[in-house]
């Protein structure tokens, strides 16, 4: 029987959570009573967010290999085991892939892709010793299908679906579960950059004109979100109008379950 997740009291680890969605999650979990600690690379930006609610800092480079494999053992060290981990950095891009540079396209893949991949690894040893957790992570409508301009962006949140649905598998037996954060557009400084990119604009205009990209604020979005982690709900999807692009994204992996079901693809509850 799946149990609910309980809020209130949990240790909860936000990445990115100096701005925008990060900043507006950390609000949200700190209200419904969580013990929040924010990651991101702006250490005035985490002190800003982390006052009003109390919560933990920890600056951090996710592009940094060396930083992002100590950022579990740092904050479980400081503040306790973590019962929610919420990859929420992220990097944008809007170039042409052909003018991306190999640095930024590093990096992107690195924050993207890489560094939840890696704090899953380094937190989920003690969620299993507890049976006990919840593993966010924020990808994005650009998961669902290649855009123009959102070549390497969309690769790595295209990528951190597909490994979220094998890692959901591999918890399905124990009390460990998994929600993944898939907005269209959000009110925040990455989504002004995005519709300010000469090269991404006319695909955003041609959404805007069929009216199928209405913005959604941080809040929104991070309300959903402990509601989601609490009652283990898989998915928090926005725009509501472009479900079937999200249904179509998952259909596959609905159809690898049905396959696996009853077989023993990992670990198991105590």
């Amino acid at each position: 029987m799946m149990c609910a997740m309980e809020i209130n009291g949990s240790h909860v680890l936000i990445t990115g959570g100096s701005r925008g969605i990060g900043a507006a999650m950390a609000a949200a979990f700190a209200k419904a009573g969580a013990t929040v600690s924010v990651a991101a690379r702006s250490t005035a930006g985490l002190e800003a967010v982390a006052g009003p609610i109390g919560a933990k800092t920890f600056t951090v480079d996710l592009s940094n290999q060396d930083e992002t494999e100590e950022l579990v053992p740092r904050v479980e060290a400081d503040a306790g085991p973590i019962d929610i981990l919420i990859n929420n950095a992220g990097i944008e891009t809007t170039e042409h892939f052909h003018t991306v540079g190999l640095d930024h396209l590093r990096q992107v893949a690195r924050v993207n892709l890489e560094a939840p991949m890696v704090l899953t690894r380094q937190v989920l040893p003690g969620m299993l010793e507890r049976n006990r957790g919840h593993l966010g992570y924020t990808s994005s409508l650009a998961a669902t299908s290649g855009f123009p301009g959102l070549a390497t962006y969309g690769a790595t949140k295209a990528g951190l679906s597909n490994f979220v649905s094998a890692v959901r598998l591999e918890l399905r037996d124990t009390n460990i579960h998994t929600t993944i954060i898939s907005p269209g557009p959000v009110d925040t400084d990455m989504w002004d950059k995005v519709e300010l990119a000469s090269e991404i604009s006319p695909v955003i205009k041609r959404l805007g004109t069929m009216q199928l990209i209405p913005k959604k604020s941080p809040e929104y979005l991070a309300k959903r979100t402990v509601m989601a982690v609490a009652s283990n709900t898989r998915h928090v999807r926005t725009p509501k109008r472009l479900l079937t692009n999200f249904w179509l994204r998952e259909a596959p992996a609905r159809m690898t379950e049905m396959i696996m079901a009853g077989v023993e693809v990992g670990p198991k509850k105590n």
